[in-house]
């Protein structure tokens, strides 16, 4: 039985996570929950796996469960990360996550994580503390389970090149002028996968490519030109691993996050998922094609932040997570998160420490300098 922390219960991979527990309750066990402002979502949640510790923003409406100890406020969410876990799920969108794998690391928890921004604006010290610590960092992102399973699940492995697939979210197919006026409902229709609203706007922009080369950079200990991006409409094959001698090795499924979920706490068994087998016959053609950086810059943008280093990585971040927050509640256009990243990056003095305070800092800079040029 695997105890697990679960950060994050009420989003889109919380909510997944917990139907993985629910198809094997023999194997998986729920020690805490912590969950964002969906209190009706959460008190149900609290009621069902009856955890010994349960946190979120706001309390819930009605009784308490006898026996929860609870926690409530912006904050709580730490106090999920608990000493009786085997494991903790970081689920936490946006870069509070990087608060709870620090947590993790600290009490030498390992991690599964589907928190992009721990390692896309802390990748240095995240990973440098996890191994200090001998905590392993399990990838939930269905690109980076792809990988991980196409090194035999040895992050050390060599090999020639990593190729991420990216579906090229809503707007793969629309034109410049087109994307000018394209609103937060059009972004949020992504043709192959249902996510959080975040992560899929970040989809649209291929931001969230950019997030998955740095994570690949820190998971695999690798250098930014061995990485590679290409479209793959069909969201088939999720990520490739090129080697050596020239062989590449893929891995395939119908998209479903429950599969990198259920891996991510079994590993190296794989078990029962309910995700449905692949129809070769009925697949058809699988395509391949290069992104469009010129209609998709940002892309290149937040790969430049993390190849400049230091506390630029975490700018770019805050940067779009405040662009894409005001985008949302159409206070901004589409065009004007690119807009935002590169000002906050052009506009950052730069220096400030690699640490947990740097990269508050940073993340406070973004956010202070993308409210100031849009007047929110």
């Amino acid at each position: 039985m695997k105890n697990i922390a679960l950060i994050g219960s009420t989003g889109s991979i919380g909510r997944q996570t917990l139907n993985v527990v629910r198809r094997h309750p023999d194997k998986f066990n729920i020690v805490s929950l912590a969950a964002g402002n969906n209190s009706r979502l959460f008190a149900e949640q609290v009621k069902e796996f009856h955890p010994l510790t349960a946190t979120a923003c706001f309390a819930p409406e009605g009784e308490l469960v006898p026996g929860v100890e609870y926690y409530f406020g912006e904050e709580a969410f730490i106090n999920a990360v608990t000493e009786k876990a085997d494991i903790v799920v970081v689920a936490l969108v946006g870069f509070k996550g990087v608060a709870a794998v620090l947590k993790a690391v600290e009490m030498k928890k390992d991690i599964a994580l589907a928190n992009k921004e721990s390692l896309v604006a802390g990748g240095s010290l995240v990973t440098g503390l996890a191994q200090k610590n001998g905590v392993k960092i399990i990838p939930v992102d269905s690109e980076h389970s792809a990988i991980f399973q196409a090194l035999g699940f040895d992050m050390k492995k060599s090999f020639r090149r990593i190729i991420l697939t990216a579906s090229g979210g809503a707007f793969r197919d629309m034109g410049e002028k087109e994307l000018k006026k394209v609103t937060a409902a059009d972004a949020l229709k992504h043709p192959n996968w249902n996510m959080g609203a975040k992560i899929t706007v970040d989809c649209a922009t291929l931001v969230n490519k950019a997030f998955e080369v740095i994570e690949a950079k820190w998971l695999y200990n690798t250098d930014f030109d061995k990485i590679d991006v290409i479209i793959h409409r069909e969201s088939i094959i999720h990520s490739m691993v090129e080697f050596n001698d020239g062989s590449v090795i893929a891995q395939l499924s119908y998209p479903s996050m429950e599969i990198p979920i259920t891996l991510a706490l079994t590993y190296p068994e794989r078990i029962e998922t309910g995700v449905k087998p692949l129809d070769f016959k009925a697949l058809g053609a699988l395509t391949f094609e290069e992104p469009d950086k010129k209609r998709f810059p940002c892309m290149d943008l937040v790969i430049a932040a993390a190849k400049k280093g230091g506390l630029y990585p975490a700018v770019a971040n805050g940067a779009n997570e405040s662009a894409v927050r005001l985008f949302l509640q159409e206070k901004i256009g589409f065009g004007d998160i690119y807009a935002a990243i590169s000002g906050a990056l052009e506009a950052f003095p730069g220096g400030g420490s690699d640490d947990y305070e740097g990269l508050l800092y940073a993340d406070r800079f973004a956010a202070e300098y993308v409210s100031k040029r849009f007047g929110v």
